[in-house]
């Protein structure tokens, strides 16, 4: 048996537990939380189940600040270039930054867009839970049939990772592609209505999307909701979601569509405020993802929780349309339901996986604690993460952060060959 304590323990699926601790199995099984003292005790600290992150691409870790301020169309044609100059080594090694990156932020398990497979990789090495979705694109399912085996091939399913199928977006997919995808039984997510540029060449065949013409498939006639309407169902998990108006929020809850919500990629990329409290009040699941550092700073969990609090604040105008109780179960419980793996994560509950972070609040503002989820959420960062476990082994502890010097070196090389001169 194995336990760690704190000041401080929240089970999500329940109060917040002063003085708490957690137990579980030598197998990795929750099975005790409640008050109690064990010998490992993080004073001045919280214990959290271990965050979710419901869209993200490892292998886009080192891509900060390319096309920055672009429109989305040029902005997506300047990442297919610099992504043109990677090698699979240089893939490989992005994307186990994303994996370190991701559990120094506290996250446990990740829902990743992978374009090449990394990230399946190096989840499985370094230990982070994952469903990592292989990319397709094109018109015809056999292309995507024949993207999606060279990409699956060579590629192991674990306990930690699982894999699935991305049909990217709207505009790059076509409907009988998206249809092949759910056809194959395992997860599938894609990209939707993220931009107003979307619906420009969907509707229209007009506007920025225009810059990169050849990689999409003709216009439908009809937005990006409207467009996947044949498709839409409980399987098939849709990244950002900004662009929906009340019709398309009432179909995304008819068929009990799963939403990731990405507010910092949405807003640095100049896309708008996803309609979240809409989306959660019309019974939507929503779980919260940090997409990548193409478009958001960081996978720092903390800040998407800020952020997305902050957005729904502003865009409804009241201080309760997200509490950061809420915050915090949109990177949890709320995610876990999203992804489809409330069973197994998400909440400190006995009988699911000891998935947990343990977060410092040493010095912070918000403590001594009157509100514990409150002190997580605006008073957390990944500095504060002092240990992130997954299935009840230690994956990052903050005291050994140096191990992982290799990791970022080798990334930052990564990122040097995508800002070299092309001949």
């Amino acid at each position: 048996m194995r336990e760690v304590s704190a000041d401080w323990v929240l089970p999500v699926d329940g109060p917040p537990i002063e003085h708490g601790r957690v137990r579980w199995s030598d197998g990795g099984e929750l099975v005790e939380i409640g008050p109690g003292r064990a010998e490992r005790h993080y004073e001045q600290a919280v214990i959290v189940p271990g965050l979710i992150n419901a869209h993200s691409h490892l292998e886009y870790s080192m891509y900060a600040g390319f096309g920055d301020g672009q429109s989305f169309g040029p902005w997506i044609a300047t990442h297919v270039e610099r992504k043109g100059r990677l090698d699979d080594a240089g893939m490989l090694a992005l994307a186990r930054r994303g994996v370190v990156d991701s559990l120094s932020s506290g996250i446990t398990t990740t829902a990743d867009y992978s374009f090449s497979g990394a990230a399946a990789t190096a989840a499985a090495e370094l230990g982070l839970r994952a469903i990592v979705y292989l990319e397709v694109f094109g018109r015809e399912a056999a292309a995507a049939e024949r993207q999606f085996t060279v990409k699956r091939a060579g590629l192991a399913e674990s306990e930690l990772v699982t894999i699935g199928v991305s049909p990217h977006a709207p505009y790059t997919c076509s409907v009988d592609v998206y249809r092949w995808c759910l056809s194959l039984g395992i997860p599938v997510g894609t990209h939707l209505a993220e931009s107003s540029n979307e619906n420009d060449w969907l509707v229209h065949g007009s506007g920025p999307l225009q810059a990169i013409a050849p990689l999409l498939v003709p216009p439908s006639g009809r937005r990006a909701v409207g467009t996947l309407e044949p498709v839409l169902g409980p399987d098939l998990l849709c990244a950002h979601c900004v662009e929906l108006d009340d019709g398309e929020i009432a179909l995304l809850a008819e068929r009990d569509v799963p939403v990731a919500h990405c507010p910092r990629s949405n807003a640095l990329l100049g896309c708008g405020v996803a309609p979240l409290t809409a989306l959660c009040e019309a019974g939507v699941r929503v779980g919260l993802g940090t997409d990548s550092p193409a478009s958001a700073p960081s996978f720092d969990m903390f800040e998407e929780m800020r952020a997305a609090l902050y957005a729904a604040r502003a865009r409804e105008r009241r201080p309760e349309a997200l509490t950061a109780t809420g915050a915090l179960r949109l990177a949890t419980a709320d995610a876990a339901r999203a992804l489809r793996i409330d069973d197994r994560v998400g909440t400190l509950t006995p009988g699911k996986r000891a998935d947990l972070a343990v977060v410092s609040l040493a010095g912070s503002s918000y403590h001594p604690v009157e509100d514990p989820a409150a002190a997580v959420v605006f008073g957390g960062s990944p500095e504060r993460v002092l240990e992130t476990i997954v299935d009840g082994q230690p994956r990052y502890e903050a005291r050994n952060k140096d191990k992982w010097q290799e990791v970022h070196s080798t990334a930052s090389a990564a990122r040097r060959a995508m800002l070299s001169p092309q001949p």
